[in-house]
């Protein structure tokens, strides 16, 4: 298996490895390189797995302009994501002379190579040792159309009202620009991005199959208008979160995943101020590990969220701009924010990382403002927990976009990383969200 360098895309090959091998009994390698090794087995905490192996790929981020020890997405700047996304396709010749390593040692392919759908090259490296090669979309099937479909048809309208349509979708399913974000929108086959996504997604197609972290109950639609644009079988083998979380919600501990970090406030104080407030009451707040909002935008949300008067928790990092890593400072939140929030417990502010699946499972938890990537829009309809949607990035906004049209379990607060709202606006959503009857109960109903 070769997963992508992000945390949201090791996280569900970890997860599928795991449920691979306790069906089966297959010996897997994970392989990848070796400050993501390391962060996955930091997710084990210690707990090894016999028959999950975790094999380095060499990767040296200065050969392409990269900062560094630069392996990973977390806490990349922009200006350098897609100078990462393309260093990625030197991958292609340690991960081929690995698995030359493997079928030498053992006179035998393995079985089958599950690959990123961002890692078209290993199909050439599956075909050419005999095995075959199974693409692996750690999102859903219908954001995950959207995004592959838009990237291959290029280019793009750029007029900020337009709408169009996306090869692959039926007519009633518009597009708008506004969903297009700034490396797609600019996109014409020749930048930089294209020249990664076109032939990494279009070598992809010729895997054997694809896999999709999706559940067919969930993504009907999706899953049938993938499996028709790619021509290929499409399985659903989601959601890959913990089986306990999804018989109940009250999860012992020791199916709690915290993805190697250390929480900013500790998953039981989380849990103890959640108890302090009624069913269904609690606003929960978090952009995803990889992602900010701008600093205008932070003072307008956190306005907005004191003029509704809900009680929230908000996963909180530096706004745009600012290095995600660097500490949180109080000036970019109105003055005495914090402490007028935290004097009536009416808001918790979680530095750096929250227990995500702890929060959304708890019974005063009502809503999610998400940038609604999609683990977090798993985990979300999981508990059965409302959405108010915020996408930034990535296939974000079609992940929005059928949680509203297609599923009705979300409202759209405003997308994507530039755009501006108004603590009036951020108010007005909540209320109608959090609210027990009309649009907020429909909602609740339907997730």
């Amino acid at each position: 298996m070769v997963p992508f360098m992000a945390h949201g895309h090791l996280i569900p090959f970890l997860a599928l490895a795991k449920q691979i091998h306790h069906q089966t009994g297959f010996n897997i390698a994970i392989a990848n390189t070796p400050l993501n090794i390391q962060y996955l087995r930091s997710t084990l905490r210690g707990n090894t797995i016999p028959g999950i192996h975790f094999l380095e790929l060499q990767f040296n981020s200065s050969d392409h302009g990269l900062p560094p020890n630069t392996e990973n997405t977390e806490n990349l700047s922009l200006d350098l994501i897609g100078k990462f996304f393309a260093s990625s396709v030197y991958l292609k010749t340690p991960f081929y002379n690995l698995l030359k390593d493997i079928v030498k040692k053992q006179c035998t392919p393995p079985v089958c190579v599950i690959a990123d759908v961002f890692f078209g090259w290993a199909v050439d490296v599956a075909n050419s040792l005999n095995t075959i090669n199974i693409a692996f979309s750690t999102g859903g099937a219908y954001g995950t159309l959207a995004y592959v479909s838009l990237w291959t048809n290029l280019p793009h309208r750029r007029t900020d009202n337009a709408e169009f349509n996306v090869p692959g979708f039926p007519d009633r399913c518009k597009f708008h620009v506004s969903q297009l974000h700034d490396f797609l929108r600019k996109a014409d086959g020749t930048d930089l991005w294209s020249k990664f996504m076109q032939p990494q997604i279009l070598s992809s197609f010729k895997s054997f199959g694809w896999l999709c972290n999706t559940v067919e109950e969930i993504e009907p639609f999706g899953l049938d208008l993938l499996r028709k644009y790619i021509k290929s079988p499409v399985w659903s083998i989601g959601p890959l979160l913990p089986k306990s979380w999804l018989i109940n919600s009250s999860a012992p501990a020791s199916v709690r995943q915290h993805a190697g970090k250390e929480p900013g406030t500790s998953p039981e104080k989380c849990v103890q101020w959640l108890d302090m407030h009624s069913d269904d009451s609690v606003l929960y707040i978090s952009f995803g590990s990889q992602n900010t909002i701008s600093p205008s935008n932070m003072m307008e949300l956190a306005t907005g969220l004191e003029k509704a008067g809900k009680p929230f928790v908000w996963v909180i990092r530096p706004p745009l701009g600012f290095d995600l890593k660097a500490e949180f400072k109080p000036e970019w939140l109105p003055e005495g924010f914090e402490d007028r929030m935290s004097r009536n417990n009416k808001g918790l502010l979680v530095k750096n990382w929250a227990p995500q699946l702890e929060i959304l499972s708890h019974r005063s938890t009502g809503a999610f403002l998400s940038h609604c990537g999609w683990n977090s829009t798993m985990e979300s309809l999981s508990q059965g927990v409302k959405i108010i949607g915020w996408p930034l990035v990535a296939e974000q906004a079609y992940n929005s976009k059928m949680l509203v049209e297609e599923m009705g379990v979300a409202v759209e607060l405003t997308r994507g990383v530039r755009s501006s709202i108004s603590s009036d606006k951020v108010k007005e959503v909540i209320e109608m969200v959090m609210g027990k009857e009309g649009k907020g109960r429909d909602m609740k109903r339907k997730a």
